[in-house]
């Protein structure tokens, strides 16, 4: 299994012959509006380009999966991202509630049954779903709250897409019954003008490694207007906590290979497979 970190949530899942676009936001530099209007900046977003291993990841990508969309969340699908898998008509993996949203975008959607209390199956493997708390208080009555995902694959490592998601009871309750050998939380700490972190930030993601017994790669950082957290604090976080070692920052561009037959998993160059790609 190797990870190709796009930019915020977007990311590449390289299995065997099947890579899985995770929410694609494809936009490009400054397209989007401001997520925040009070700061003085109201930067657009995002706030910088897609890397340029980009076009080259993109024609090997099999399948897309989607762990929320709604209510404006254009850092999660865009439509930019929209008009790429329509033309494409790349299979389109959500949840029921999103199916209907999605179909009506003229998108080639394979929903997923109810797979938060049992697993589904998943090209070859299961997958189940664990629900987000994409905020508390009156900013999360307001938010699309969306699900994480638990894959399974046989002979690879199992792996945790947390989605958009604060540290709750719910999620250290499933990582500690669980122990995904992977996991990619989101780390930017966002926030609007108002209101508390509506995603992990330093303090949570640095919980969630402490709690983890395998590895974590960190993304959501350093691409939307209203994600304060950098690599770098997140990084000397680590080191000072004593998990430098298990939580990876990957730029974007980079791919992760994670290299479980030895016991051992590294961030390599940003490099891009060029493995020929099978339906």
């Amino acid at each position: 299994m190797k990870i190709t970190q796009l930019r915020n949530a977007t990311l590449i899942v390289h299995v065997g012959n099947r890579h899985i676009l995770v929410d694609p936001m494809l936009a490009p530099k400054s397209a989007l509006p401001p997520l925040r209007l009070l700061d003085g900046k109201r930067l657009r977003n995002p706030v910088v380009d897609l890397p340029s291993q980009t076009e080259a990841a993109l024609k090997q990508v099999t399948h897309c999966l989607i762990t929320h969309c709604q209510k404006g969340h254009f850092d999660h699908l865009d439509g930019y991202g929209k008009q790429w898998l329509r033309e494409t008509q790349t299979p389109v993996i959500c949840t029921p509630h999103d199916a209907a949203y999605l179909r009506k975008r003229g998108l080639h959607v394979q929903a997923l049954p109810d797979a938060h209390t049992q697993p589904s199956a998943f090209l070859g493997g299961q997958i189940r779903t664990v629900r987000c708390t994409h905020g508390e208080g009156l900013v999360g009555r307001f938010m699309e709250h969306g699900v994480g995902y638990l894959i399974e694959m046989p002979g690879e490592p199992s792996l945790y897409l947390a989605g958009d998601t604060i540290l709750t009871p719910r999620i250290r309750a499933f990582v500690t019954a669980h122990q995904p050998q992977v996991s990619v939380v989101p780390a930017g700490g966002a926030r609007f003008d108002a209101g508390q972190d509506i995603i992990m930030g330093l303090g949570d993601v640095i919980a969630f490694t402490q709690l983890s017994t395998g590895t974590v790669v960190a993304n959501h950082l350093e691409a939307i207007s209203h994600c304060p957290v950098t690599r770098h604090d997140l990084r000397a976080a680590a080191q000072r906590a004593g998990v430098g070692d298990r939580l990876l920052v990957p730029e974007d561009g980079q791919t992760v290979d994670l290299q479980y037959a030895l016991g051992t998993t590294h961030a390599q160059d940003s490099q891009v497979t060029t493995d020929t790609v099978c339906a």
